[in-house]
Order: structure tokens, then sequence, then C-alpha cells
């Protein structure tokens, strides 16, 4: 029987779909859009707690090209935002998600823009970051940069962009409840990383298919990187049951969003 090669861009996006399993980002729901499709993401993604987003409940879509990690995703989102680096259509504008080219009319460096060595989960906390820190400088949406401004530089007197984000946040609430999600409101909450439950046996034999070969190979680079993580989570947070717990600000300065 002839001997059908996986492309390499489906066992990096199992691996890392395995990774964010295994070690969730706090503040995200992970899952595929269909489970035989390894290029659609979608993503839940809970306010954090002491901003303006505090609990939000925002669905997008991440979509891989099919030669990523050389390429980078787009990322989306369904749920309507307001915010300067986000397109009216839901696309977010941020350094980290544009190709890798020098572009000099842009204003950004080719090392603020992707790299292969970036991934899903510096994709998250980068989004993250930008909900609560947007760059103003090259904004996505010009009118609510404006607003954003006038916002932060009156330290909050001016409240009108803080009452279109908080309307937003209320029109979640119905969406989470009919999805069955607590959404976290406190920091504690925010933080606490729970493993996903097993993927059901259509998943088994995906992944099964993916690594028929090479399997055992994989398995140790794996294992070596569940073991830097858990060594640098000794410094950038608490470990409990074996699942290392950080914080989003914890990873603040692997943002990506310096332009947008």
């Amino acid at each position: 029987m002839a001997h059908h090669s996986t492309p390499s861009s489906q066992k990096a996006l199992m691996m890392e779909l395995k990774s964010l399993q295994d070690q969730p980002v706090e503040g995200f729901r992970i899952g595929l859009v269909e489970e035989s499709d390894l290029y659609n993401w979608e993503v839940a993604i809970f306010g954090p707690p002491n901003t303006l987003y505090e609990g939000g409940y925002f669905k997008s879509h991440i979509k891989f090209p099919i030669d990523y990690p050389y390429s980078p995703p787009t990322f989306r989102f369904l749920t309507k935002m307001w915010h300067p680096n986000i397109y009216e259509n839901g696309d977010v504008c941020i350094s980290i998600l544009h190709p890798p080219v020098d572009d000099p009319q842009s204003g950004e460096l080719p090392s603020e823009r992707w790299n292969p060595t970036q991934n899903v989960r510096t994709i998250l906390l980068s989004v993250i970051s930008l909900l609560n820190e947007p760059n103003t400088f090259s904004p996505a949406n010009v009118d609510a940069s404006v607003m954003f401004r006038k916002w932060r530089d009156s330290k909050g007197k001016d409240k009108e962009y803080a009452e279109i984000i908080r309307k937003q946040v209320v029109s979640t609430v119905a969406e989470a409840e009919r999805d069955g999600v607590k959404v976290p409101t406190t920091l504690a909450e925010y933080c606490v990383q729970t493993r996903v439950p097993s993927q059901d046996s259509s998943s088994d034999l995906l992944y099964d298919d993916l690594y028929d070969d090479d399997m055992e190979e994989e398995e140790e680079d794996e294992e070596e990187e569940e073991n830097d993580m858990e060594s640098g989570g000794e410094a950038g947070g608490t470990s409990e049951g074996g699942v290392t717990t950080r914080c989003y600000d914890d990873d603040q300065e692997d943002s990506g969003n310096e332009d947008s």
C-alpha cells in the first residue's frame, strides 16, 4: 500500500493543539472548527480582569496557511469589537501576524514581524496584551484609536470609549450562557489552568494517522519542550498538579504588538 506523507504543517499544528490542551493559556478556550480540519481553529477569549474587557466572552477564528509555520495565520474576531487595532470585519492588525518581509513603509522592523519560531501560544498572549494596550500609531480603526486616546489622556474622565467596550462585554453574556461557559471575573479564576478532557475517538484516529511513522521521535521532542516549559514555570508562575500556571502579565514582553 502506498504511503501518503502528511504535510509538516499538519504535524506542527497537531503538536501545538495537544500542547495547548495539556498546558492551556489563561483566558482562552481552543478547539477545531471541524474535527477533521487542523487549519481552522475556533478560539473563545475571556476578557482579562481589571480591564475594560472584564467578563467578556469574545469568539474568534484562527486560519492557518498550508506552509505554516513559515507563513503566519490570520486572526479574526467573530464577536463585534471596538478597538484601535481591529478592523471592522474583525481582522486583528498586529505585527506578529504580518509576513516576514522588509517593508520600510510599514514602520515595522523585520524582527517585529512573524517568524517560524512564533506559535499559537505567542499569538494568543499577544492578542490578550493588545486588548489592554492598543497601538495607536498605525491603527486599523482610526475612530476607535482617537476615542481610546481621549479616554487614556483624560484618565477615564472621557467615558465614551469605555462605555462602548462595556456594552460589547454585556452583549456577550448571553452567548456565554448558550455555550455553557462560566466567564472568569477575578484574577484568581482567570489564572487557573485546567486540563482539557481527552479527545474523542475521531481525534485519536486523526492523531494516530499523523504520527504513524515518526511518533517516537516527535514524542521525545515534545517531552523536551514540556520539560523546558516546566523549568521556565519556576520563574514565571507556580505549578499545581503538574500544570504550570502563569498569568498573562508575565508574558507581555513577548506581546509582539509594537506596531499594527
